[in-house]
């Protein structure tokens, strides 16, 4: 008999679709703050934001560092800071697009990490659902996006270096971080790389001097402060809580959600949907829908003996 995992609460999917929603205008607000900074600075900020917006929590929480510094310090780097500073310089070269396809490859490092160094129990379903996601997200951006890397492939290859990252970041959550509360683990990886952004930030780059002569860049502080505080601090937290209460892989679905939400905002400025866009949205739903798959039953497993 098939069935479905119902430990997944409504809740959960509404939080799921809401990350997709944040994150999926992300690289708008990316791109608008590189019309006055620069990648360094754009990464830099956004980090350093959400450092000082978190603070007050990761002071009263000081003590949680004790046993457990080095996994919230590779969450931090590998789940934060150096992916902000990959996905700024590649959106320097290449489409906000192409972006958003290769980040949906972090649900599938997310299980192959998982597997072969957390050693995460997994099914075949499962992986079958990743690999039809993420052929699904390839072809709602497009798959011709895939192979224009022309001679920006650099570029592209630093959004995959930032997506097996994530990769790492969750899984080290799900394994070494349970017994943490999401605000602990989100404030305090950034207690440990925000200062260094920080003073990057001020004394490392001209951010200080082009906010000073240049008003307008003010309007480019703005996309990036709700791109740091909205995006990334209070996302983050409710991500890392959504990792804790479900599965990583499950939690890492909101990456094939992206692209749905930039085709949405496409319709909201006058793009048509055409057919084939609607036929890869149900090749991600149906990915989805096998991933949280509890059991592929009896009559699936005759098929493939």
């Amino acid at each position: 008999m098939l069935k479905l995992d119902f430990s997944h609460k409504p809740t959960q999917w509404v939080v799921l679709v809401l990350l997709a929603l944040t994150w999926g205008s992300s690289f708008i607000l990316m791109k608008k703050g590189l019309i006055y900074f620069d990648s360094n600075e754009v990464a830099a900020f956004r980090i350093s934001m959400a450092f000082l917006v978190l603070l007050p929590i990761a002071l009263r929480n000081l003590k949680t560092l004790k046993g457990n510094y080095l996994p919230l310090l590779v969450t931090g780097l590998f789940g934060n800071a150096i992916p902000a500073f990959l996905f700024a310089l590649a959106q320097t070269q290449i489409p906000s697009a192409l972006s958003g396809i290769l980040n949906s490859l972090t649900s599938l490092f997310t299980l192959l990490i998982g597997v072969a160094i957390f050693r995460t129990k997994t099914t075949w379903m499962q992986v079958t659902g990743v690999l039809i996601a993420l052929i699904g997200a390839a072809g709602l951006i497009g798959f011709e996006s895939l192979f224009a890397f022309s001679g920006n492939s650099k570029y592209a290859l630093l959004v995959v270096c930032g997506a097996l990252m994530y990769g790492i970041a969750v899984n080290t959550i799900k394994s070494k971080l349970p017994h943490l509360k999401p605000t602990h683990i989100t404030s305090l990886s950034f207690l440990l790389t925000g200062p260094w952004c920080l003073v990057y930030l001020i004394f490392g780059t001209s951010f200080m001097d082009k906010v000073a002569t240049n008003p307008e860049s003010w309007i480019g502080v703005l996309y990036l402060s709700i791109l740091a505080i909205v995006g990334t601090a209070i996302a983050v937290i409710i991500f890392n809580k959504l990792i804790k209460e479900t599965t990583a892989v499950f939690a890492t679905t909101v990456t094939y959600l992206i692209p749905v939400v930039a085709l949405g905002w496409g319709l909201l400025d006058g793009e048509l949907i055409q057919l084939t866009d609607l036929v890869f949205m149900l090749f991600i739903l149906l990915g989805i829908f096998l991933i949280n798959m509890k059991s592929p039953g009896k009559w699936l497993n005759k098929m493939f003996r």
